[in-house]
Order: structure tokens, then sequence, then C-alpha cells
């Protein structure tokens, strides 16, 4: 059977909010994360309870790891200028279980299919530039335990290769816990059974997916 090759996905670790003003319509852009299309849609009716006094409320989401859910709504703007372009904003930055509200407080002036396009989807940009984003990547964890003679050059090859220890645990011996990404196990394996002469024992203590801050 094929190994199976977990592709890394970008996550909201924060909401956010952002405003644009396009010809005196207000357009504010709520993001915020979410689980399930019923967090989405409460959080949706949250906002619609919130500015109920706006012309409208548009709204999408898109839910799952490969964006196996996805939903948009123009609320009473004409079709396919507002739920659309917001959606294809989110799919375009490849975020999960997201959910986004613009609200829109019209100005008096219309603006066209071509400008509610672009309004709404600077609208989401905007509110997403107010949110913090990290990426979920599939990765391997792994126990080293060392004799003291050998945490200095273990210590050192997980610097050179950017990996910030997980735990440390100083005993009669020493046991470094690491979390990487799954395809650079392998590497740090050999790198670090060479460099102890094999004395270093690795432990594979199971795979997951962890957040990247970046």
């Amino acid at each position: 059977m094929a190994e199976q090759h977990f592709e890394p996905y970008k996550i909201l670790l924060s909401g956010g909010e952002g405003e644009i003003v396009e010809k005196k319509s207000r357009f504010i852009a709520t993001v915020r994360p979410v689980e399930s299309e019923e967090e989405a849609a409460a959080f949706i009716e949250e906002m619609k309870k919130k500015y109920w006094d706006a012309r409208h409320n548009c709204s999408a989401f898109v839910i799952g790891k490969k964006a196996e859910l996805t939903r948009c709504s123009d609320d009473g703007e004409p079709s396919g200028t507002a739920g659309r372009p917001m959606l294809e904003v989110l799919l375009g930055e490849g975020i999960r279980n997201i959910a986004v509200v613009v609200t829109r407080y019209f100005g008096g002036t219309l603006l066209g299919t071509g400008g509610l396009v672009r309004a709404y989807s600077q609208a989401v940009k905007e509110g997403l530039a107010y949110c913090e984003v990290g990426t979920m990547r599939y990765g391997t964890r792994l126990s080293v335990e060392t004799d003291y003679n050998g945490i200095g050059k273990i210590q050192y090859i997980l610097a050179q290769r950017g990996i910030r220890p997980e735990d440390t645990v100083y005993t009669e011996k020493v046991t470094v816990k690491v979390l990487l990404p799954k395809e650079q196990a392998p590497g740090l394996i050999h790198e670090i059974t060479e460099a102890t002469s094999a004395r270093a024992q690795i432990t594979h203590d199971g795979d997951d997916y962890y957040i990247d801050k970046e």
C-alpha cells in the first residue's frame, strides 16, 4: 500500500475585521475561524443581527482540509457579484475552516456588477490583513535519547535544520523530543545516527498535523 501524502493547508489562527469605502458605500469584512457548517451559519446569523440596519450581509465559508464544503450568499446583491467573489478570495488564499461576512451600508451610488465584484473581493482581502494565519503540516514526532557527550551534536543538527525541540529532559541521559515535517524525518534520523555513531536511541512517537506559525 502506497504511503499517503498529506498536503499542508492554511488555517485561521485568529479572526479579524477590515473595512473599505467605495463611492460612499461602506464594506465591513468580519473574518472568523469555523469548524463546521453549523458554526458558520451561527456566525453569519450573529453578523446579521449585529448589522441589522445594513443593506446586505453577504457571506462565504470554506470547511475541510481539502475545501470539501463551500457555501456563499449574495444576500440580495445581483447574482454572482458578492458571495462568489468572496469565496474565490478565500479559495485563492488556500485558507480552510474560515468564514467571512461582508456587511454593506449603501452609500447612494450604484457600483455596477464589476464594481461590486471588486469591492466585495477587496473587502475580504482587507479583513484577512487583520487575521493571523498558520499552516497545518503533517509531522512526525521523534524522541532522541543520548548521553551527555552527544547532546551538543544533536542540538547543532537541529539548529542547522531550523527545528526547535518541543521538550528536553535531563536525567542520567538526555531525551530530546522533536516534531518536524514527515518528509524530513528520514534525513534527520540518518544525520543524528551518523553524528553519534549510532549511540543515540531514536523512537517514533506517532504522526499528526501541527501548526506552523511561520
